[in-house]
């Protein structure tokens, strides 16, 4: 029996009818391709694109420094506010415009208002460092698409006060400079992570089970050696002694020769930590003290006289033929002055009377009778080995600089250079390094590193402090420091500085002057000059050392020394003996 044929339209059924068929398997085999066996790889791929991983930044630490023995905050966080807008979410645009150029004027985002327009976006920063007031202001206005984030900036109370000891915070949050510089790991602390859903902004919506924390850990509060009294007080000093001597530049330093620890650095001029993007010279953030060496001059000759003493070279009782002059391989060094000039000047003259001719005899004492390589190597390793010169300090500021100072064998002329870097010059030394080495000479020959960091401030107030360091000891026997001491508190007592000394204390310095080189011709000029004054003080111990710097003085170019020691250093020490309640020796 014939099978009846199939009409063009049914065949055209049947074929739409498999083809539909086949399209609808091969689309539950791409649903079961994607649903199950791709499963994970696009659950991943979604997780990525809803879960965003957020940083939790941690709470910088705070700075606190001394109030006699009360910590008081120099460094504080203070919260700000990011304002930003959601074009979408927007009403009214002028309303918005209108409200933050009322409101947050001076921390308007540049071109935010075009941006504003723009309802493709969907965040559009508006200000930013906005005050607590200020948002709370433009909260109370209730302006649709308005959202706030909330940050942190950083606050120096005290305004311009130690700022280049202080350092600053830059806007990436980055510590710039001194402690904020050295220490920024400390003070920055460990960030945090949430992982979580998040809308287009970053902002988090929702917290489950699937979310991931980690807490931030808050940088540590720091508690400075520095005493908030005696800093404001040096750099009043200091201020008023730079006036008076008509100077550009200068700087102070205080620190316990007992401990290492550093009470005071001071240098103008200066600036406000607050508003540091005002600065133009990016060498006003240079802490002088600790970043510019300079030729010290003829403090340089209290050190010198301790090697040659702790060395046996010479004694105090040592004497030598003071003629005004000596001669070095052919070339002459003089005294700054002629006067005293008699065979029997004693160590003691040298130190009172500042006598190039004086270092010059230690140091070919200490070569057995005359300048040379011996005499070189001898001195190099006290300046190196014993007073740490060539050497860091590792004291908690930014950017220290090392000594220029060149080994016994180096270069051409080395004798009359060793001769002339026993009274300060042909090497360049920091205050801090200058400072620390005398302070060692001092206290009976213990080296401490020089510090700025007493401890850190717990949470809950308590303070753990930190132990003072020891680099090393023997820099001088106690017998040669004790000596030295004895010296260089005659020198000052006998000569026109002691007479303003308060009766009871033993109070010692030593002056120093030196040249600045001329750019222009490369050799020392005779117009601009540094004076330095390094001393100490206190009743049956040094308490306190005290090294100035003076620069560019228009009033006693030659004797720049001078204007370091009166008036800066003779008001300041005698205000540490009030403030540290120091009293008199029977």
């Amino acid at each position: 029996m014939q099978l009846p044929r199939l009409s063009r339209a049914s065949m055209r059924t049947t074929f739409l009818l498999y083809l539909l068929v086949g399209v609808l398997v091969l689309f539950g085999f791409r649903l079961f391709y994607l649903q199950v066996i791709r499963h994970g790889h696009y659950e991943k791929l979604a997780h990525e694109m809803q879960v965003s991983k957020l940083t939790i930044i941690p709470e910088r630490g705070k700075i606190y420094a001394l109030d006699g023995k009360t910590p008081v905050p120099l460094v504080l966080n203070e919260t700000v506010f990011t304002v930003f807008a959601d074009p979408q979410e927007v009403d009214n645009a002028s309303e918005v415009k209108e409200a933050m150029r009322e409101i947050a004027g001076g921390n308007l985002v540049e071109g935010y208002e075009k941006r504003l327009s723009d309802k493709e976006l969907r965040y559009v920063p508006m200000a930013r460092q906005v005050t607590r007031t200020q948002a709370e202001k433009l909260r109370a206005k209730k302006l649709a698409g308005v959202g706030f984030q909330k940050g942190s900036r950083r606050v120096y109370p005290e305004g311009q006060m130690g700022s280049q000891m202080l350092g600053y915070v830059n806007n990436d949050g980055k510590g710039q400079y001194g402690v904020e510089g050295s220490l920024n790991t400390d003070l920055t602390g460990r960030p945090g992570l949430l992982q979580t859903v998040t809308d287009v902004r970053q902002i988090p919506l929702t917290i489950g089970e699937n979310d991931t924390s980690r807490p931030a850990v808050n940088g540590k509060n720091l508690l400075l050696s520095i005493d908030r009294n005696i800093q404001q007080q040096a750099e009043q000093v200091l201020k008023e002694g730079l006036a008076k001597a008509k100077a550009t530049k200068g700087s102070v330093l205080v620190m316990d020769p007992n401990t290492g620890r550093v009470m005071a650095m001071a240098n103008y001029p200066t600036y406000d930590a607050n508003k540091y993007t005002d600065v133009q010279d990016y060498r006003l953030f240079l802490n002088s003290v600790v970043n510019e060496p300079y030729e010290v001059g003829s403090v340089m000759k209290v050190l010198s006289m301790g090697a040659g003493i702790d060395s046996g070279a010479v004694t105090i009782n040592s004497t030598y033929n003071n003629t005004g002059s000596v001669d070095v391989d052919g070339t002459t060094i003089r005294n700054v002055e002629e006067d005293p000039i008699y065979p029997n000047t004693s160590m003691t003259d040298v130190l009172q009377y500042s006598l190039n001719t004086g270092v010059v005899y230690v140091l070919e004492r200490m070569g057995g009778g005359s300048v040379n390589q011996a005499a070189r190597q001898k001195l190099y390793d006290y300046y190196t080995n014993h007073y740490r010169f060539n050497k860091l300090t590792g004291i908690e500021q930014a950017y220290e600089a090392n000594s220029i100072l060149r080994g016994p064998n180096e270069g051409e002329g080395r004798n009359v250079r060793y001769a002339n870097m026993t009274f300060g010059q042909g090497m360049n030394l920091t205050m801090i390094q200058t400072a620390a080495a005398f302070s060692a000479a001092m206290n009976g020959g213990t080296y401490y590193k020089p510090t700025v960091l007493k401890g850190t401030v717990n949470d809950d107030g308590t303070i753990t402090e930190k132990a003072p360091e020891v680099v090393s000891t023997g820099v001088l026997s106690p017998e040669a420091s004790a000596t030295l001491r004895d010296m260089t508190y005659e020198g000052r007592h006998r000569g026109f500085f002691g007479k303003q000394d308060p009766d009871g204390y033993m109070i010692g310095g030593k002056t120093g002057t030196s040249q600045i080189i001329d750019a222009k011709t490369g050799k020392y000029s005779d117009d601009d000059s540094i004076g330095s004054y390094l001393g100490f003080g206190g009743a049956d111990k040094p308490e306190y050392v005290i090294m100035v710097r003076v620069e560019d003085s228009k009033l006693t170019t030659g004797y720049a020394g001078t204007v370091a020691a009166e008036p800066i250093f003779n008001e300041l020490s005698n205000w540490m003996l009030r403030y540290l309640e120091i009293p008199p020796k029977n």
